[in-house]
């Protein structure tokens, strides 16, 4: 698809909005005034249905939602679709889970619309990461744990090729998004850049929504708890001290009990 001319006369416009983890009621007020008013919507896959009835029920909607290995609408194609509809006249919501400009390629769309002449206003939301662990009671720093928080992708391309070195540590945070597919990677990955193997770790699977689930171990045995309690995306790591703190249930005590009685 060949994006849409600069000459182009436009006067639609497109918002990049924030949708939140998944509570609606965490929604902010602009993004659902905004939904009320949108023309057209464009959604990904992890807004939840809660979220897209707020729409106005006149508001045409596309999902561009992508899996795992499969993006069935490539980014260029998504791009244009904001430039095309804007072009109309339309009041175009993009609609991302999270946050827009945390790994939500916000930064890609914006770039492309301003280039062709549309303009964009972007309405962040609550990320993932911050309201994952404000569920879990799990703060991502503390006085007594962690003065540092960084925030990775786990499924990007060249992973073994970036230096997450002192990202995970003695008092830092390292919250890792899109991570529970390469998990096993992932530990070998930051034990290799100098984490330890007995780092606390929680697995924060379905973050606000009624299904929600806070998983403790140690960095080591990470890999064996996502076979073991089949977790599913989405989900997030969260590496450091404060994986201690919040109401994240224990399973690598669990297990090692379990494997005691056994043995």
């Amino acid at each position: 698809m060949e994006k849409t001319s600069n000459s182009t006369t436009r006067s639609g416009k497109v918002y990049l909005v924030g949708a939140g983890p998944g509570d609606p009621d965490l929604l902010t007020l602009k993004a659902a005034k905004l939904l009320q008013r949108a023309d057209v919507i464009i959604h990904d896959g992890l807004v939840s249905r809660e979220i897209l009835d707020m729409a106005s029920p006149t508001a045409r909607r596309i999902s561009v939602a992508k899996k795992r290995s499969l993006h069935s609408v490539s980014q260029d194609q998504i791009n244009n679709i904001l430039i095309s509809e804007a072009a109309k006249g339309h009041l175009v919501v993009r609609l991302k889970g999270g946050d827009p400009f945390i790994f939500g390629r916000g930064g890609e769309e914006a770039d492309d619309c301003i280039a062709a002449g549309v303009t964009v206003e972007v309405v962040p939301g609550i990320s993932a990461a911050l309201g994952c662990a404000a569920q879990a009671r799990m703060p991502l720093t503390h006085r007594d744990a962690s003065s540092a928080v960084s925030f990775v992708a786990g499924q990007c391309k060249g992973l073994s090729d970036q230096n997450w070195s002192g990202l995970a540590g003695k008092g830092r945070t390292l919250v890792i998004y899109m991570g529970v597919a390469n998990a096993e990677a992932i530990v070998e990955k930051l034990i290799a850049d100098g984490a330890a193997p007995d780092l606390p770790v929680a697995v924060l699977e379905n973050g606000t929504r009624t299904n929600f689930r806070a998983l403790r171990t140690l960095l080591t045995d990470l890999g064996d708890l996502v076979r073991r309690e089949n977790i599913q995306s989405p989900a997030l790591l969260v590496v450091g001290e404060v994986a201690r703190y919040g109401d994240a249930e224990d399973k690598f005590r669990e297990f090692a009990q379990m494997a005691g009685a056994v043995a």
